[in-house]
């Protein structure tokens, strides 16, 4: 097949598309809470550290729309061009598959090509990889990949440095390095999904928990990949919503460490959309980090990411964009307001390698009638009131603003009680665990607003009495939901 690289010359292609099309595309009606999208900036080389801060800013604000592109790699945005028919918009993450037939392996210029287009043109770039087993050339994906799994002492032998397999394995992943070379001097930042749904075994890498397990593998890839100079990656980890392994009370035992992952991933498939469980797993598991929606068949809807707001991006699979979806359901998501589309997505760009992450800062935090959010009586046990108090530079009165998106006074994090979602739930001093209710979002104008319940702190009725307790309401405009941080 004729290799098609997508620039914006298509735009013209596609405006001819039949009317009937066009009808289709009608926006969704905005969410006020949500805050406008950050500026877009026009693309050039960047750095992954740029890519995760920028997941971390739209974190609880925005989402990324994306859709991936599999196989064939000779025309490698065919369903990044169907979502753009569909929608009006071009998805603001494009992805990739790096290939396991013969035939695809050799049209991986044509994927890179593509990716670096898509990165000028203003989106992010992801690639997956279906890898055949590592003493397997090429394969089909049904008894190559699935249905293919090693032996025990095979994954012994995969896992221990200079074996057989240890070294084909090595080898495999070589063939990919002078393809993620080509991004690297390009300037593009990709993220990166090696060895996904991890903790499922239909893969021949998956279902092995523990140490030596399948986390394993993903850091001998991470290590041999980074000893080849590819500082461009952005290593997003990655699970499925399955019931085996212990579900979603068994993915820490397939984490690979902090240092090892970027972004923390899920891939819905069993449930059709997270249920509360899998989203509080990959907050728990992510410890600050940005999570993501690797693979969804159904788009979703704007509700759904709002309850869910941590999401920095989802991805529509290939052929599910028009067998598990309607025009009319793409349309709404893609058109709501929390939605980013190709041109919106802002990444700081430079070529002066990695930028350095911003610092936290530490200092009172200051409220209604110029009183500060104090720990009751200093106290450092779980369950501590927080209130409003006379402002008096004590460490009960010291909170750092994490780049992690908590606050913490006193060796703990301010926290929404019993991680409730109700107005009028109060918040408390507890020991910092990674929860959604330990997330909170600055506003440009002065709001303060925990993600996970889509609520804001606040103070009740305004009152300024000393030892009033602090609690979550819906975003308005009293002066007692404006809090200056410190700088």
């Amino acid at each position: 097949m004729r290799s098609q690289i997508f620039t914006r010359k298509h735009l013209a292609a596609l405006a001819a598309l039949p009317l009937a099309v066009a009808g289709w595309l009608a926006a969704a009606p905005s969410q006020a809470a949500v805050p406008p999208a950050p500026t877009a900036k026009a693309a050039g080389p960047s750095t992954p550290q740029a890519v995760v801060d920028y997941l971390k800013q739209i974190s609880g604000n925005h989402v990324v729309s994306g859709v991936h592109n599999k196989e064939p790699l000779s025309d490698p945005s065919q369903y990044t061009a169907q979502a753009h028919s569909l929608t009006g918009k071009w998805p603001g993450l494009w992805g990739g598959e790096l290939g396991f037939r013969a035939s695809d392996v050799a049209n991986r210029q044509t994927l890179v090509n593509q990716a670096k287009t898509e990165w000028d043109n203003g989106s992010l770039v992801s690639l997956t990889w279906h890898m055949c087993r590592p003493d397997v050339a090429s394969c089909e994906f049904d008894g190559g990949i699935n249905g293919s799994r090693l032996s025990d002492s095979e994954w012994q032998q995969l896992i221990t440095d200079g074996t057989s397999l240890n070294t084909a394995y090595k080898n495999k992943l070589e063939g990919a390095v002078s393809y993620l070379r080509q991004l690297k001097d390009a300037g593009v930042p990709v993220l990166f999904r090696p060895l996904h749904e991890m903790n499922e075994g239909w893969a021949w890498w998956g279902g092995r928990s523990g140490a030596n397990g399948s986390a394993r593998l993903f850091r001998i890839t991470h290590d041999y990949l980074t000893s080849k100079g590819l500082d461009n990656i952005v290593w997003v980890w990655n699970v499925k919503d399955t019931d085996a392994n212990n579900g979603s009370a068994g993915v820490s035992g397939f984490y690979p460490g902090d240092d090892y992952v970027d972004v923390a991933s899920l891939d819905p498939w069993n449930k059709g959309y997270p249920t509360n469980d899998w989203y509080q797993a990959l907050v728990n598991v992510s410890h600050g980090k940005p999570i993501s929606l690797a693979e969804v068949g159904t788009v979703p809807t704007p509700s759904q990411l709002a309850a869910q707001p941590r999401w920095a991006w989802f991805m529509i699979w290939a052929e599910y964009l028009t067998s598990a979806n309607s025009a009319s359901g793409l349309q709404t998501t893609f058109n709501d307001s929390r939605v980013l589309s190709q041109g919106q997505v802002s990444v700081p760009t430079g070529g002066g390698g990695p930028t350095t992450p911003p610092a936290d800062r530490s200092g009172p935090v200051v409220g209604v009638g110029g009183r500060c959010v104090d720990v009751a009586a200093a106290g450092t046990g779980n369950g501590t009131a927080v209130q409003l108090y006379d402002c008096n530079g004590s460490n009960a009165q010291k909170w750092t603003v994490g780049t992690d998106g908590t606050l913490r006074a006193l060796g703990k994090c301010l926290d929404v009680t019993g991680q409730g979602t109700a107005n009028g739930t109060k918040v408390q001093l507890w020991d910092c665990n990674g929860s959604g209710a330990q997330q909170w979002t600055a506003e440009s104008d002065g709001h303060l607003k925990n993600p996970q319940s889509g609520r804001y702190l606040d103070v009740p009725g305004g009152s300024t009495a000393n030892g009033t307790r602090l609690q979550i309401w819906d975003r308005n405009t009293n002066p007692w939901q404006t809090w200056h941080l410190p700088t």
